[in-house]
């Protein structure tokens, strides 16, 4: 099976991989009933499987088909058309797992693990997130100490995916000082659950919104694993840590695209098929406007992934690419959840059953927004970014910058009139986040129009709603809203008192 895997030509094997998963997720089982349900049952993920999609993040060293970025977000894309939980399921063993594995792993565990992958259909998670640390890992209490040949790693883990399920873990932990103290840099060792001395139990499942497929819960870690399960950064633990989140971010493109695709195809099918007072629901023009807003998410979405196919390869150091890497993120999975609501909207009552695909793609696709950063927190950090090079290069105006900045000189030319405004210092952080929503989108757009021969109507059509973006993002930035909450808000708070 490995060799046939190895060496069969790559449309071909996604062509057969898209039938296989139409086969088992809409004839051979139940889907809607397996999606009301916790867990893919054992017999369904074993059929998914054996079709090996996670050799496409394995070396062809190790009977892989070879780390390539379009290949596997190729196969996001095909699961995630069918499943967005399962397709999350092979990100976290792509991006979070097989590829730091295969760029900083020691070789006698990359073989022995990526074995285990090829013919055992084994899975692997990341450990980073803490219950008080969650996006400032930089402050996680997990440490570990050096003894011997091993290195002892004992702290507390939570909302992992595949908590519970995943064979293999990469667990982050600081190293204690001789003080007791925990220093700044983070390492990652690579854990087997199968080893009782390296096993990390779930103590307490999460009852989870969405993402049924998907376990998440309490992990405590107190195991013991050799020398050579250590991952080996390049220079710091922080920076292995941040290209390994960066490329994760720059690859959630693989999983949005399928996705996108699946509701903009359903709903063009339902709006052609469905009459209002004798005309199919699709003349309406509202109904036009909101599908061309999912043609537009597919159109930026399919840009982000011919860009991350050129950057996001593990022969990069992506470290320093946050900006791009975060534009991506937070992009993409807003776009999921606006194309999720419209479809579930155009769906009418149908469609906000659990089991419907617009139902199912609502709840499925909300926590994107959350995890691997927060959206507006990313989209902050893109305008700190884009702020300080400004001040560094002399340049207070915004279109200014854009017009010269690498990856996004191209598409800053259509939005001169939503971009020609200057940045002063201090800039509140509810204005840096709008900021950097509008910068997401203008890098994204780029990418669009670097897709030479790409279908023109939906490229011009996508162009019309960034204007339309930008224009309602600006008129927020200018409008300098200053509320805050009222902790004490009882006082002549109560409607029933100013009324007779």
């Amino acid at each position: 099976m490995n060799q046939v895997i190895e060496n069969v030509d790559f449309d071909s094997y996604i062509s057969s991989f898209r039938k296989h998963l139409y086969h088992l997720f809409r004839e051979e089982f139940d889907y809607g009933s397996i999606s009301l349900k916790r867990d893919f049952p054992a017999e369904f993920l074993a059929e998914i499987m054996k079709k090996k999609p996670l050799a496409v993040a394995i070396p062809k060293l190790h009977a892989g088909r070879g780390v390539s970025v379009k290949e596997c977000l190729a196969v996001l894309s095909a699961a995630s058309y069918e499943s967005l939980a399962l397709s999350l399921m092979f990100g976290i063993n792509i991006a979070l797992f097989l590829e730091p594995l295969a760029k900083y792993g020691n070789f006698s565990v990359q073989e022995r693990v990526f074995k285990d992958f090829m013919e055992n259909n084994a899975m692997g998670g990341l450990m980073i997130t803490e219950k008080a640390y969650g996006s400032d890992a930089l402050n996680m209490k997990t440490g570990y100490e050096h003894i011997g040949n091993s290195y002892k790693i004992k702290g507390e883990k939570h909302w992992q995916g595949l908590s519970g399920a995943a064979n293999y873990w990469l667990v982050t932990a600081r190293k204690y000082t001789t003080t007791g103290e925990l220093t700044r840099d983070i390492d990652f060792f690579v854990t087997e659950n199968g080893n009782p001395e390296q096993h990390i139990p779930m103590v307490e499942r999460y009852n989870n919104l969405g993402l049924y497929a998907i376990p998440y819960g309490v992990n405590p870690i107190d195991v013991v694993v050799p020398e050579d399960q250590k991952l080996n950064p390049e220079s710091t633990g922080i920076k292995l840590m941040l290209d390994m989140l960066h490329r994760s971010r720059l690859q959630f493109p693989g999983m949005g695209l399928g996705f996108i695709k699946r509701l903009m195809d359903e709903s063009l099918q339902h709006c052609q098929d469905r009459i209002v007072s004798g005309n199919p629901l699709i003349n309406i023009d509202s109904v036009k406007y909101q599908l061309s807003r999912i043609q537009a998410a597919f159109t930026i979405c399919s840009g982000m992934c011919a860009y991350s196919v050129q950057t996001s390869g593990i022969e990069h150091d992506l470290s320093g690419l946050s900006i791009e890497a975060n534009t991506l993120k937070a992009l993409v999975t807003d776009l999921m959840q606006e194309s999720a609501q419209i479809s579930l909207q155009l769906a009418g009552a149908n469609g906000y059953r659990l089991d419907h695909i617009a139902g199912r793609s609502v709840v499925d696709s909300r926590p994107f927004q959350i995890f691997e950063g927060s959206n507006e927190m990313l989209y902050a950090q893109i305008a700190e970014g884009i702020t300080k090079l400004m001040r560094k290069s002399k340049t207070a105006n915004l279109f200014d910058f854009l017009s010269n900045y690498p990856t996004s000189n191209l598409s800053a030319a259509y939005f001169k009139e939503q971009l020609n405004f200057n940045l002063e210092g201090g800039i509140p952080q509810r204005d840096l986040v709008t900021i950097g929503r509008m910068i997401a989108r203008v890098i994204s757009f780029q990418f669009v129009l670097q897709m030479n021969g790409f279908n023109p109507e939906l490229v011009e059509m996508t162009r019309q709603h960034m204007v339309m973006d930008l224009t309602m993002f600006h008129g927020q930035y200018i409008s300098k809203n200053t509320a805050n909450p009222l902790v004490e808000y009882g006082l002549n708070s109560d409607w029933m008192s100013f009324v007779s």
